[in-house]
Parts: C-alpha cells; sequence; structure tokens
C-alpha cells in the first residue's frame, strides 16, 4: 500500500514538473521580438590646443648628435614642467642622414641626425601661444601640427550620453513598426554597438596674433588657428520585447 502511494506521489511530482517545464517553454517561445537600429548625433566643443616640439642635431659623431639634441630637450622640457601644461614625447629618432649629390651623382653622408619630439597641450590657447613664441625661429628647434582637440575626460560623458540616445531612438522606431497593430515596445532585450564614429566640423576661431611662425595647415588666411568641435556619430542595434 505504501509503495502504491510512493509512486503516486512521485507521478503527482514528476507531472506537475513536466506540466510546468513545458508551460515556461511555451511561454518562451510566445515572447515576439522587434530589432531596429538607432542612432544618435551629437558634437562636443574642443576644450585643449596643442602642438609640437621638434628638436633635430646633427653631427658626424652619433654620440655628439645625440647628447646635443638630449641637452636642448632637457632644456626644454625645464621650461615647460615651470607652466600648465601636458606633455608626451612622440617622438626618439638617431639615423643616418644622406644626400644626393647631384654633381658627383651619387650619395653622401651627411652625419648622424637625432630627432626628439614631445606634444605640448594647454587648456588655454594663450599658453600654447607663449610656448610657440618662445621657441619658434630657434635654432634646432622646430614647431609644428598646431591643433585643438577635445579631452578624454570632456569625450567620455558625451560618448556615454549619446548612446543613451541612440537607444532610445531605437525604441522610438521599435514603437513606430508595432503601433499601426495597437502594440508596444517593451522590455529591452539585447543591445549592441555597431558603430561609434568622431568627425570634425568648423566651429570657431580664436587668434594667435603674436605667433613668430605655425604650421601652414593650422593657420587660415586671417591668421586664424581655425578651430573644429568633434562630431561624435553612434549606431546601436536593439533588439525590444513587443507588448
Amino acid at each position: 500500500m505504501k509503495k502504491q502511494v510512493y509512486l503516486l506521489f512521485f507521478c503527482l511530482i514528476f507531472g506537475f514538473l513536466f506540466w510546468d517545464t513545458a508551460n515556461n517553454i511555451a511561454e518562451k517561445k510566445e515572447i515576439r521580438k522587434i530589432n531596429v537600429n538607432g542612432e544618435c548625433l551629437t558634437s562636443v566643443p574642443k576644450d585643449r590646443t596643442a602642438i609640437t616640439l621638434r628638436v633635430t642635431t646633427l653631427d658626424k659623431n652619433a654620440a655628439t648628435s645625440m647628447k646635443m639634441a638630449t641637452e636642448k630637450m632637457a632644456t626644454i622640457t625645464d621650461y615647460l614642467k615651470t607652466i600648465d601644461v601636458k606633455m608626451q614625447t612622440t617622438e626618439f629618432d638617431s639615423y643616418e642622414k644622406t644626400e644626393w649629390n647631384h654633381e658627383l651623382q651619387k650619395s653622401e653622408n651627411l652625419g648622424i641626425e637625432t630627432r626628439i619630439a614631445v606634444e605640448v597641450s594647454a587648456n588655454s590657447p594663450e599658453t600654447i601661444e607663449s610656448v610657440l613664441n618662445k621657441y619658434a625661429g630657434q635654432q634646432d628647434i622646430f614647431t609644428e601640427n598646431l591643433r585643438m582637440f577635445t579631452s578624454s575626460e570632456t569625450m567620455k560623458p558625451a560618448l556615454e550620453k549619446c548612446l543613451g540616445i541612440a537607444v532610445e531612438d531605437a525604441r522610438t522606431r521599435a514603437n513606430a513598426l508595432v503601433s499601426t497593430n495597437g502594440l508596444k515596445a517593451g522590455k529591452l532585450l539585447s543591445v549592441s554597438y555597431n558603430n561609434v564614429s568622431y568627425n570634425e566640423r568648423p566651429y570657431s576661431n580664436f587668434r594667435l596674433m603674436n605667433a613668430k611662425m605655425a604650421s601652414a595647415e593650422s593657420m587660415d588666411t586671417g591668421g586664424s588657428l581655425v578651430s573644429k568641435d568633434t562630431e561624435i556619430t553612434v549606431t546601436v542595434s536593439a533588439t525590444f520585447e513587443i507588448k
């Protein structure tokens, strides 16, 4: 008798579990989904100005060439440490320099050339202007790549906000597609970022009127450094539950 009761109890439990599992599977199959793309376009003003200072020295002796360059760059960096700028070494190279002699129709060894470059950036354009005026035109020192850019501290929150806007744009598009049937987009089931790109467009000018020398690409005909804000484009693919 007890065995029959246990068997009956076991069958009831097994039957309930089977029914519950089958019901869950059926419910999952009934979930309707919609996948749409969303997009965000925004722009962020550039908040830092940068210039590259490059030291170039040439000597028949490699050790002398390198010593001349490192000593001159050390003097520059000592000064830069006294003002509110950030520095990053972008080049350190020493190589044999040759030049083609047209009269002799052969290549001649001029010596060992050493190049050291450091990018200097600051929040204030006037700070970079002072650096430009101090070193432009000095022997063995070259100023180049005068530009503006958006710092990572400014870019990160703008990008995160744009990602959220792109997801909401996807939801709006999903609602537009299913609303004709009296439905709407519900829970966000998944999202992937298809594309994140940065472009530039004209935004504003600022003057470097006292600059002694600057890169031709960076200066417009009026003597102004043309600043462009950073344009962000984000595209997402989002899947929503249809309710």
